[in-house]
């Protein structure tokens, strides 16, 4: 532990620190960077790290693709929709290539899903990036500038971690840093693409986190967000994730630490512990379940079963009885019988989730369940189990989002609200939004105390007092 707390071991140089933001003001002359990101917090985390280093490199960014040389799409492969969605999108940008020779690239995991097909089936994408490709984007960008040979790198490197990459602070706003921790997955569930798009799990050294930690804390961010496929399950070494949980959390300045997405069955007593002792440990897990059914879970391939899980969240709220759990929710998957369906919503009633990301199946080509296991369940029949899924976990969402109102809460300001410019959006330690008014001291990354006077579907509604 005390090699975490004091960053680098004995004999060990201190690594500067390379935060190295896109510049805001810029050379007329520097090339542009137009980047979008869609799927999840770990690839927010990669373009926030891309446009780090392409900052480095004398690119600015761009919020247009308009005026952009470069333009990014950095995408998920985790649904069929998501990389069709892509594809739309990737088509309506083409004309940018034609018109003024603007390089497009697809990054993440739909490049390393689909590789080759992706020139295949757009021609006019010039680079095509797995996730463990990116330290080379520059030499691959410099090449591309010299011939327009369309490229392909998507090789898995199970020991790149992109240390000693620190990442831009313009998607933030310098108020939430990401770190990723931990990078691949070794579960190998069924129906799930990740360990084929991100490789074997490895861990980030925890020098290398605890250096970009305390960056970001001397940069002026105010809260660290933890990353990784499962990122409770880290281990580099003889350091737990617990320990580097604690470790984080001490470091001056933060104020905030989350992390995301755990595993249920790599959650230790431990972790638990560590979450309920420290006040900077953020009192919120997203816990995904996926299916409230044992056997569902069997042919999933999850390794615990719903009773596993209820002890779980039961601990947890032990623990930290005002502790915020929310999940992922599948419907749909191979075979799912209604008596397996009613499973699921028998386990979100005992839950209680406080709020969950829900979804139908869809055959990910790869996986176990496309090679082995039957998508026999007709698309009507996902529709309205979603729909029975959603209706459910809306009521529930709903009831203890209105159990907040009449609390007095501690909220970190992020920016301004995207409905008006008169109001700001807030989080609780529970990850709840909160709406308030701006004022005088309401500005990004300030601590404040929100009386809670209302709600929406799903937002909370406040106004400051006094500390």
């Amino acid at each position: 532990m005390s090699d975490l707390v004091t960053l680098r071991r004995p004999g060990e140089a201190k690594v500067p620190s390379q935060d190295a933001a896109v510049p805001v003001v810029a050379d007329p002359s520097a090339q542009r960077v137009y980047i979008e990101t869609y799927g999840c917090q770990m690839n927010v985390a990669d373009s926030e790290m891309v446009l780090g280093l392409l900052g480095r490199g004398g690119y600015v960014r761009t919020e247009s693709p308009d005026n952009a040389d470069l333009i990014l799409l950095n995408t998920c492969a985790i649904r069929e929709k998501a990389e069709e969605k892509v594809f739309a999108r990737v088509s309506a940008l083409a004309h940018h290539r034609k018109r003024r020779g603007a390089i497009i690239g697809v990054t993440g995991c739909m490049a390393e899903h689909l590789k080759e097909n992706i020139h295949e089936r757009a021609p006019y994408v010039d680079l095509v990036l797995g996730p463990d490709a990116y330290r080379r984007l520059p030499e691959h960008i410099e090449n591309l500038r010299a011939d327009r040979k369309p490229t392909l790198d998507t090789k898995l490197d199970r020991h790149e971690t992109y240390e000693g990459l620190d990442p831009s602070r313009e998607m933030t706003g310098g108020v939430t840093g990401h770190i990723s921790i931990q990078r691949g997955c070794d579960k190998f569930c069924t129906f799930c693409v990740v360990p084929y798009t991100r490789g074997r799990e490895h861990g980030t050294p925890p020098r290398e986190i605890l250096r970009q930690a305390r960056a970001m804390a001397e940069a002026g961010y105010r809260e660290v967000q933890l990353l990784g496929q499962t990122v409770n399950s880290y281990r580099y070494e003889d350091v737990t994730f617990a320990e580097l949980l604690l470790a984080v959390a001490s470091i001056e300045g933060l104020e905030r630490v989350r992390f995301t997405s755990p595993y249920p069955l790599d959650f230790s007593p431990e972790v638990i512990a560590a979450m309920a002792s420290h006040p900077k440990i953020c009192k919120h897990v997203h816990l995904p379940l996926q299916s409230g059914s044992d056997t569902v879970l069997q042919r999933m391939k999850r390794g615990y079963d719903f009773a596993t899980f209820a002890r779980l969240a039961d601990d947890l709220r032990a623990a930290m009885p005002d502790i915020v759990i929310t999940t992922d929710l599948m419907v749909g998957f191979c075979g799912e019988t209604e008596a397996e369906h009613q499973d699921s919503l028998a386990a979100i009633a005992r839950i209680q989730f406080d709020n969950a990301f829900t979804f139908a199946y869809s055959e990910r080509e790869g996986t176990v369940a496309y090679k082995k296991i039957p998508d026999d369940v007709p698309a009507d029949v996902k529709q309205r189990r979603l729909e029975d899924i959603i209706a459910l976990q809306r009521k529930i969402s709903g009831e203890r989002l209105a159990r907040q109102v009449g609390k007095r809460l501690r909220v970190l300001v992020e920016n301004t609200s995207k409905r008006s410019d008169k109001e700001y959006l807030a989080r609780t330690d529970g990850f709840h939004s909160v709406i308030i008014p701006a004022g005088p001291g309401v500005e990004p990354g300030i601590l404040l105390d929100v009386m809670i006077t209302g709600t929406t579907s799903a937002t909370l509604l406040g106004h400051p007092v006094e500390s």
